[in-house]
């Protein structure tokens, strides 16, 4: 887990996603809220391994999800990391904070450039 803690600091991250090598797709997500329990809980992080700690099969939303369907998937599944899947895979992770700003922005878009 410290690896994970290690990878997630130096991306700005607050979630690592475990890929099968064979197919690219999610099979599993660890994020910061479980290290912090796992620490909580007097886990040492330097030898409890990511698959002790990470959800498995984790819920994935695909490139066409709506930006409103994917926060009707984060609160109905009290979620804060949805894992993006795309033809190949993985394509990326979106947060809580990424699915409230598109939503914010699209509520309040920005005024038109000023000449």
């Amino acid at each position: 887990m410290a690896a994970a803690a290690y990878l997630m600091k130096h991306a700005g991250a607050t979630a690592v996603t475990v890929l099968d090598p064979r197919t690219s797709r999610p099979l599993g997500i660890i994020t910061d809220a479980d290290i912090a329990h796992a620490v909580a809980d007097g886990k040492d992080v330097n030898t409890t391994r990511i698959y002790e700690m990470m959800t498995t099969s984790p819920t994935v939303i695909s490139t066409t999800t709506s930006i409103r369907e994917a926060a009707e998937v984060m609160t109905g599944g009290h979620f804060r990391h949805l894992p993006v899947i795309g033809d190949d895979g993985l394509v990326g992770i979106v947060d809580i904070t990424d699915v409230c700003l598109a939503l914010l922005e699209s509520d309040y878009p920005p005024p038109p450039p000023s000449d």
